[in-house]
């Protein structure tokens, strides 16, 4: 195989990000050209460079791309967090909240019902709702920005992939413990089952409103643009090494400490957040470049009736469940009709989850039914999220620009 062939040379990796991180650009730019979001041409570079076809990014050498990984998704969930003013989200509060539960189960919903109507599996039915519930930040927040967009749709957006990790993972709880329940009998712990996500939720605000407190502390008096980059850098780094040795999501915690500095201080607030956007696209480049070279191409082949039965109902029920929420909690029009567009792309969330399903019910515990419901939750996954990345930016593209929100 050709990445029998790769030098694992850390220089040869780092010069392989270099060129990563140009040819991402460069695919990017002629992405924008063809007016299709920018994020698509750098996970096109991903396939390309990853396992589906050139091998340089694989399993041996991931270990040193995973950094990369997690600093993005730490700026973005500070990035998202900075959007959720109080200011901002007075008069959308009631419509985040029911938005948010209803897009998240009515994914849920359809799609247990239509695997469990089509294969009569409850536990395969079960898990595999629960995964589709959950919604990919990074891509739809990169269209966004990329496009400056700015008004109600926008601001909705970002709330509400910003609390879709904490619904996704609530969800999912009850699903693996009914699914671990109807596999193996009784032998299943309820109170860990349903109290542990809740306290990994809290414990991660938590963490992160505690060091955006003393953040702010800190930089009170302070004015250079440059030491605030440093210091707003390393808070960030310092709340993702917590979160990740704690266990709590990074995600989450680097939400509730932007959300603390746009939220609890009236001067510069809006200037943190710039200066860090400064340097955030080339972590995005090497992002999705990354993320791209996990995705195995020719699995989108292999998919079957499970995989196209998850794509249709779970785009069905996002859509469907935006719309609702939207219209009981009256949201404005464009909320309403654009919003589900913007909440198909599927990545992190739905991946790690489907990893922790193989891991829990593949062990043995559960029989032969378990190591199979967890090998198909992970390429079933796998596959639809290469499906979902490549449809979701320029699905939310259209909305921003039908709902008259984008900027350039």
């Amino acid at each position: 195989m050709l990445e029998d062939l790769i030098p694992e040379s850390p220089h040869f990796l780092v010069s392989m990000v270099g060129l990563a991180l140009l040819l991402g650009w460069g695919a990017g730019l002629l992405c924008r050209r063809l007016k299709v979001p920018m994020v698509v041409g750098y996970i096109l570079v991903g396939i390309l460079m990853g396992k589906s076809v050139l091998g340089i990014f694989n399993d041996q050498n991931f270990g040193g791309l995973v950094y990369f990984t997690y600093l993005a998704l730490a700026c973005i969930g500070f990035d998202i967090g900075g959007e959720l003013a109080f200011r901002k989200l007075r008069h959308l509060g009631n419509s985040i909240l029911w938005i948010s539960v209803l897009e998240s189960l009515g994914a849920t919903v359809l799609v247990t019902l239509a695997i469990y109507i089509f294969f009569r599996d409850l536990p395969l039915a079960l898990v595999f709702g629960a995964l589709a519930s959950a919604t990919a930040p990074a891509a739809t927040v990169d269209v966004l920005r990329e496009y400056q967009s700015s008004g109600p749709l926008t601001t909705t957006v970002f709330a509400v992939v910003g609390i879709d990790d904490a619904v996704a993972i609530i969800i999912y709880a009850f699903a693996i413990f009914l699914a671990k329940f109807l596999l193996a009998g009784s032998e299943v712990h309820v109170a860990e089952a349903v109290l542990r996500p809740f306290g990994e939720i809290l414990g991660a605000l938590a963490l992160g409103t505690a060091i955006g407190l003393v953040f702010l502390f800190l930089v009170r008096n302070y004015t250079a643009r440059r030491g605030l980059l440093v210091l707003t850098l390393g808070a960030i780094v310092l709340v993702t090494g917590l979160a990740n040795a704690l266990h709590l999501s990074l995600i989450l915690a680097n939400m509730a400490m932007g959300m603390a500095v746009v939220n609890l201080t009236k001067w510069r607030r809006e200037d943190l957040f710039e200066i860090m956007r400064g340097i955030t696209q080339p972590l995005f480049v090497i992002f999705f470049v990354v993320v791209g070279s996990q995705l195995m191409a020719g699995k989108l082949l292999e998919l079957g009736w499970i995989g196209l039965l998850y794509i249709l109902f779970r785009s069905l029920g996002k859509q469907a469940g935006a719309s609702l929420g939207g219209t009981v909690s009256k949201a404005p029009e464009s909320v309403r009709k654009y919003l589900g567009l913007c909440l198909f792309s599927q990545a992190g969330v739905a991946i790690g989850l489907s990893i922790q399903t193989m891991l829990e019910l593949g062990g043995g515990n559960f029989g032969a039914a378990g190591v199979e419901l967890g090998t198909r939750a992970l390429s079933v996954i796998a596959a639809t999220t290469l499906f979902f990345q490549i449809i979701g930016p320029p699905l939310t593209r259209y909305a921003i620009f039908k709902a008259g929100e984008a900027r350039v």
